[in-house]
């Protein structure tokens, strides 16, 4: 079996045939992108329309040579080799040919490759940043018909592979999306979100002000009976997801509003979301999980107040990428309006405490789903080599991508730093699973002079204006 030389030090455009025979055979030059990937990946890649049943048969008949020599599907490649595959498989999509024919994509209108040309923030030969606005899909659905994933043929350009989705935002929800440009980037990004090593911070405005500034949510989530899916809810129970949640107060305006920063240390579905509403303090402008509760009195916008604010993620190169998205028009205005100021938030927080068992299980149960996903549909029982490639070379498996073995810890602040005390219980609400450890020896102080209650109402009072920590 053919075994990988070096990891991925350059992206490259899809590969292109070098030569062609007069019998139709052809060869193609292994790109930097896809070093180290299997054969049958390589063909799902750029020759999608030859199943791998087929690709079985050239292997066993010699007609798949990879640098003159037999091959078989489970083979990884290495960049620089000569790939020889016989003739079918390059049909235009939509045109029937050796094996499933493919719906071709519409052509994008004027007005939206304008729109895609707007949302571009960053760019670099692994990816494409975009700050999403509000109200856009990130993909597809039932009666959705504009989506992000429906704009992405507007960054492809000539020969260039079409750009892939690696994680997604609600609908509702605005900011940063990161966006693969090519199909070795997209497993390699894929990777970092699935084992949690991506860092993704969100600013949001909550109704009420937490009690605690500083601490994190540990409930666990699950889908709502009933809702088709479309719904989650705290569940405590054994199909409950352990989902964890950092947050720290960056300002508030009187009793009824506040800034906050969210860090999800999980990536449940709606969990942010859920976890604001879960303690007490929905999201501004969240009607689905915060109720009528969630939404201000005044000229405050009754759209929902989350930003994927900044991402920081390793890149391919051995760089980390670290980005920001601008807040949208109505964030901003809510903003102004309720007197914060944003250049409060530039500043990094602290990293998150690092993961305890839990956590590590979920991440490699996620790689082990992704495993999954990306091999779906080819044949099972391939043998030895796909027991050994499902393994991995030292045979730990998924857990070779979990995060190294670190003690469990619930700090969330520095050593020596008191915690506050805990908020009044909404009706109806569920408390914090866990909040910032206290100092051993240290008596939590007084609530400062001026600090309004937990649990106040949505009304602001005339005249109220922000406090800063």
């Amino acid at each position: 079996m053919t075994t990988i030389s070096k990891p991925v030090a350059k992206l490259a455009d899809n590969a292109l045939p070098l030569a062609s025979a007069d019998n139709g055979v052809r060869q193609f030059t292994v790109q930097a992108d896809d070093d180290g990937v299997r054969l049958d990946r390589w063909f799902k890649r750029h020759l999608p329309l030859i199943g791998f049943a087929m690709i079985s048969r050239w292997a066993r008949t010699g007609q798949i040579r990879v640098d003159g020599k037999r091959a078989d599907p489970a083979d990884r490649l290495v960049t620089g080799q000569v790939l020889r595959v016989p003739p079918g498989g390059l049909e235009k999509p939509g045109s029937g040919g050796a094996g499933r024919a493919l719906r071709p994509r519409p052509e994008l209108s004027e007005e939206q490759l304008a729109k895609a040309d707007a949302m571009l923030i960053h760019k670099t030969a692994a990816a494409l940043v975009i700050n999403k606005p509000p109200g856009l899909a990130t993909q597809g659905g039932t009666g959705t018909y504009e989506h992000v994933d429906g704009l992405l043929d507007a960054y492809a350009h000539g020969a260039e592979p079409r750009p892939r989705l690696v994680h997604r935002l609600d609908k509702d929800t605005s900011g940063v999306l990161l966006i693969a440009r090519t199909p070795g980037s997209a497993a390699w990004f894929a990777k970092r979100f699935a084992t949690r090593a991506a860092r993704k911070i969100y600013w949001a405005l909550i109704v009420g002000v937490p009690s605690i500034e500083e601490g994190f949510i540990d409930l666990p989530l699950g889908k709502q009976p009933g809702s088709g899916g479309e719904k989650m809810m705290v569940e405590e129970g054994e199909h409950g997801q352990a989902a964890r949640t950092r947050y720290r107060v960056l300002e508030f305006a009187g009793n009824h509003a506040a800034w906050v920063e969210l860090q999800p240390l999980t990536g449940r579905t709606h969990q942010l979301r859920v976890h604001m509403a879960a303690i007490g303090h929905p999201i501004v402008g969240d009607g689905k999980y915060g109720g009528p509760e969630a939404f201000l009195t005044g000229s405050i916008s009754r759209k929902m107040h989350l930003h994927a604010r900044r991402l920081i993620i390793g890149m391919p190169s051995g760089e980390d990428l670290d980005v920001t998205a601008d807040l949208p028009d109505h964030f901003a205005a809510s903003m102004a309006q309720l007197g914060f100021d944003p250049a409060l938030g530039f500043a990094l927080p602290e990293a998150p405490p690092p993961p305890g068992k839990v956590e590590k299980k979920a991440a490699a149960k996620a790689h082990a789903k992704q495993y999954r996903k990306e091999r779906r549909g080819e044949r099972r029982g391939r043998g030895s080599a796909t027991t050994a490639e499902a393994r991995g070379a030292d045979g730990r498996g998924a857990d070779k991508f979990a995060p190294p073995k670190t003690p469990r810890t619930s700090a969330v602040r520095p050593a020596g730093k008191a915690a506050s005390r805990p908020p009044a219980k909404a009706p109806g609400a569920k408390p914090l699973a866990r909040t910032a450890a206290k100092t051993p020896g240290t008596k939590p102080p007084a609530r400062p002079a001026g600090r309004p209650p937990s649990g106040a109402g949505p009304k602001a009072p005339a005249g109220a204006g922000p406090r800063k920590r």
